[in-house]
């Protein structure tokens, strides 16, 4: 099993609690979803930083895949969804290129 392992600091700079905050995180390679997350963070003191740690699997990639994703850069994506109290606060997105130093 391939184990990842995040360790997320968030900082609540407002004066107010902030009751529930959620990430869900989804990785894409052409189009395809190859990895799927949803973290839960709970209750963040106001005018406070949380760090809070998963520890979770990662879903098992083929050679083949693996070798495609580096000859292929930035066609592996990923969007972020964050969300305080059930509503939908940011979206990110990113590319990623695993060709670094070919």
């Amino acid at each position: 099993k391939q184990w990842y392992q995040r360790r997320v600091a968030i900082t609540a700079g407002g004066e107010k609690p902030v009751n529930s905050f959620r990430m869900i995180e989804r990785h894409y390679y052409k189009d395809q979803v190859i990895k799927s997350f949803d973290f839960d963070f709970g209750f963040c003191i106001p005018s406070s930083v949380n760090t809070c740690e998963h520890i979770y699997d990662l879903p098992a990639l083929s050679q083949d895949i693996m070798r495609e994703m580096v000859q292929n850069p930035f066609q592996t994506k990923s969007d972020s969804f964050y969300f305080v109290d059930g509503k939908l606060i940011m979206h990110n997105k990113a590319d990623y290129a695993y060709n670094a130093g070919m």
